[in-house]
């Protein structure tokens, strides 16, 4: 779990401009699954939706390829 909260976190903080803002919460986990809320500055959260939510849509596909490799489904939100 923490080796997923990291590799979220660095991804975040390498695409944002502010990356001292950017947070990872473990929103909730359970035996086969967890949840994680994604947190960046609101001048930020453009470059992390991306046009047309594809940068968004790379991050949760990366995520979820990271939780194959523990035998968890990832999911993350982006607040």
């Amino acid at each position: 779990m923490a080796d997923l909260k990291a590799t979220l976190y660095d991804l975040a903080r390498a695409i944002v401009d502010n990356p001292d803002d950017v947070t990872v919460v473990v929103e909730s986990e359970t035996v086969d699954s967890i949840n994680f809320v994604l947190s960046v500055s609101p001048d930020d959260m453009g470059m992390v939706i991306g046009r047309n939510g594809r940068i968004a849509r790379a991050i949760r596909t990366v995520m979820k390829a990271a939780g194959n490799t523990c035998g968890k489904r990832v999911n993350v939100e982006i607040r």
